[in-house]
């Protein structure tokens, strides 16, 4: 396999976090600074003595709860809990479900910011009845919530297609399969519109994140729809085995086991990467590879 990832890719990933942060940090911000004018004009024009600091306060409090709080939360529930064509009936109640919490932390975390910045100002600030309040602004914020899963899992489909989404060969329509489809010999790789195939021999090690396995393959990671423990059952046990609840290894890569003190261990890939490895691993994995501790 002589297929690499796009260096536009690779020259994008130190910079990604930046990005994500950056681009939530733009959006959020320019809804606060755009809710906060508005809403200061209608005030203005109804003949409301309000300060003008006080829709500045009301907006950054929201934002402040949604940028520090909720949207972190919402991207690691998203991808531990991911949404699919596949699981959308089972997952849409769930979802539903946690968009109330949602909500909740947003009010309760955004009056508290309000409450002290009024205090700061010698003022009290009133809510409102808390019922009336909680429906009215869980009506905004769960067309919030759902604009939010909708941009992360847009962003994490396109990223997937641009570092390399493999998969399964599926068997064919009409004909035996040219190859045993229960024990793959090679994975399909979809990346930017073009297809390569992966030699399952070329894989180094793979490592579980969510519903999601990366294959590592020469340096690079290709994500594939399964689980840790469903694509284990279809490798060559010959050639693969388990060393932790989230990483199976090629045995011809590893390098060298070191033991650790707590009884689990260090393993080290030809690639140079450092994999940990389970005590309830760690015996069997000597075993089959005859390597010396590091």
């Amino acid at each position: 396999m002589t297929e690499r990832a796009p260096p536009t890719y690779e020259r994008y990933l130190p910079w990604r976090r930046w990005v994500e942060i950056g681009f939530w940090v733009a959006m959020i911000g320019a809804n606060c600074i755009g809710n906060s004018m508005t809403t200061l004009i209608d005030m203005r024009r109804q003949g409301s003595g309000v300060e003008a600091w006080e829709p500045a306060v009301w907006e950054v409090s929201s934002a402040l709860v949604w940028l520090l709080v909720l949207i972190p939360a919402i991207a690691w529930y998203t991808r531990r809990f991911p949404l699919h064509w596949e699981n959308w009936r089972r997952r849409i109640p769930e979802y539903l479900l946690a968009s109330i919490v949602v909500c909740i932390i947003h009010v309760v975390g955004m009056v508290a910011l309000r409450v002290l910045a009024y205090r700061s100002q010698g003022m009290t600030y009133e809510f409102g009845p808390w019922p009336r309040e909680l429906v009215y602004e869980y009506l905004k914020d769960i067309r919030s919530f759902a604009t939010i899963v909708v941009l992360v899992e847009g962003y994490r489909f396109l990223l997937r297609r641009w570092q390399g989404e493999a998969s399964l060969l599926a068997e064919p329509d009409e004909g035996p399969p040219l190859e045993p489809v229960d024990r793959p010999e090679r994975f399909l790789v979809r990346k930017l519109g073009r297809e390569f195939l992966v030699a399952a021999n070329d894989i180094e090690w793979l490592q579980a994140a969510g519903n999601y396995v990366n294959l590592r393959v020469r340096g690079h990671d290709y994500p594939l729809r399964s689980t840790i423990a469903g694509i284990e059952t279809r490798l060559d046990p010959r050639r693969f085995t388990r060393i932790h609840r989230s990483y199976i290894v090629s045995l011809d890569q590893v390098a060298s086991i070191e033991p650790l003190d707590t009884g689990d261990a260090r393993v080290h890939m030809k690639d140079g990467s450092a994999l940990p490895c389970s005590r309830r691993y760690r015996q069997d994995l000597r075993q089959r590879t005859g390597a010396e501790a590091a």
